[in-house]
């Protein structure tokens, strides 16, 4: 290109100088003398040096415009390849959207089924309590007519009269015990057929929410800028929280660790939940280095206090707004300086604040030495006591002042795990280690445990096992 400027510029001097010749007339009258006068060199060097600057702009400006071009040609192949991408990604999410509709609407009939199969099996446990009862009923009056029979009998007691009466009465009561073993049997398999239904309406919930937000997503529109709108809608769109840590494991959580669940009526917030192979427990209190204090005051233990990952107090309103409608075990798990370990399941209702947050154990058939040092003998249960708020059963005593922290205290003697933590070897002074953790039907009033955790969780767990 350079070339090419320069030779048409000598062409153009060269022109100029034989086809534009300077003419001037002279003032003699008898002869006109031409004479041509050619343009001075430095003219044409000026004129030269002009043009080869204007060559040389026009080829940087042409290179200049040709990098413009790739770039514009490689933004266009990029945008061409996001929009096929786009497309087929679009593609993807409506064939999963109608895959999901179609599974939505099997979910749909099956829920209807389990509905109806519920009802049923509800029925059939109401009329089977109801046969029950008339078969206790016609059981007393089989009793009192079998115990007539046998008096009798010993009226008369060389007699067949007697032994008959008494084969009889022995085939009534075997055939009343049978009866009453098929109507446990009966009661267990509609409890196991309950328990499937309520982990099967769960699931049911989990994909209904699932299908939601996918045709929240696939209805959106699929140019570029609106797709990044949609994808923020579907990120924020609110999701179903649980309502404690087995209904997550329900869900499909296997993991221990930190999770937020949502109990009804009650704002969500953050808990531990331990998973094991049959459910999940939700943990309330955890005691294992002492790195936190539990000497504090009434709010804090209603709030909660302390880290999940290590030792915490999760708050007494929490575990009130998980367990206020009932169902639900305590489990208490101990660790002595030895190794030993022990634990403790108890089915237990709290109340709430308006009644000082008391525990009431509830009744079986017989407790274990173990399981008495937090038996609550009151009707309405234990209320909760800390040092600024003295609830407990002890009238000329303040049992969270004289001991440690804040516990349900019955006559400051029985057990206290939210006491203060002893490291090994524990102090020589008793009134020292009574102030600590302990748990008295197990290792004695004066011997601070090495660790102590409390899980909460519906009985359905314990039942299972």
């Amino acid at each position: 290109m350079k070339t090419t400027l320069a030779t048409l510029t000598l062409c153009l001097v060269v022109l100029m100088a034989t086809g534009f010749p300077l003419e001037k007339k002279g003032g003699s009258s008898s002869a006109k003398e031409k004479r041509v006068q050619y343009a001075a060199w430095d003219d044409v060097n000026v004129i030269a040096h002009g043009l080869l600057q204007l060559g040389q702009g026009l080829k940087e400006h042409v290179d200049k415009t040709k990098v413009q071009m790739r770039d514009i040609s490689t933004k266009l192949t990029v945008f061409n390849r996001t929009v096929t991408e786009l497309g087929k990604e679009s593609q993807k999410l409506r064939v999963e959207g109608e895959a999901l509709k179609a599974r939505a609407h099997g979910l749909e009939d099956r829920e209807g089924q389990l509905l109806n199969v519920t009802a049923k099996l509800r029925e059939k446990a109401e009329e089977m309590q109801h046969d029950r009862r008339t078969m206790s009923e016609r059981m007393n009056r089989l009793e009192e007519r079998v115990d007539s029979m046998l008096q009798g009998g010993a009226v008369l007691p060389d007699t067949n009269a007697g032994a008959k009466n008494h084969s009889d009465a022995r085939n009534i009561q075997l055939m009343l015990e049978a009866q009453n073993k098929r109507i446990d049997e009966l009661m267990d398999r509609i409890r196991l057929q309950q328990e499937k239904l309520d982990k099967q309406n769960v699931r049911i919930r989990t994909l209904q929410s699932q299908v939601q937000q996918t045709r929240q997503r696939t209805s959106s529109p699929s140019s570029n800028g609106d797709m990044q709108s949609g994808v923020a809608e579907q990120r924020d769109s609110p999701v179903e929280m649980a309502s404690d840590c087995h209904e997550l494991f329900l869900r499909g959580k296997s993991t221990s660790g930190v999770y937020s669940i949502q109990p009804m009526n009650a704002e969500p917030f953050k808990v531990f939940c331990e998973m094991t192979a049959d459910g999940g427990w939700t943990v309330i209190q955890s005691r294992q280095d002492g790195s936190v204090d539990f000497d504090q005051q009434w709010q804090a233990y209603k709030k909660g206090f302390g880290s999940l990952n290590g030792e915490f107090w999760l708050g007494l309103e929490k575990i009130h707004s998980i367990a206020k409608d009932g169902g639900y075990i305590l489990n208490i798990q101990l660790s002595d300086w030895s190794g030993d370990l022990a634990s403790v399941h108890l089915p237990f209702h709290l109340g709430g604040e308006e009644t000082m947050y008391s525990l009431k154990i509830q009744k079986k058939e017989t407790f274990s030495p173990l399981e008495n040092s937090l038996v609550t003998g009151a009707t309405t249960g234990l209320p909760f006591s800390t040092h600024d708020q003295d609830n407990d059963q002890k009238n000329d005593t303040n049992c969270a002042k004289h001991l440690s922290g804040g516990w349900w205290f019955s006559n400051c003697g029985r057990s206290n795990l939210n006491g203060r933590y002893f490291q090994s070897p524990p102090p020589k002074q008793r009134d020292q280690r009574k102030q600590s953790i302990f748990w008295k039907t197990w290792r004695g009033r004066y011997y601070p445990l090495k660790s102590s955790r409390m899980m909460i969780a519906p009985a359905v767990i314990v039942n299972k096992s």
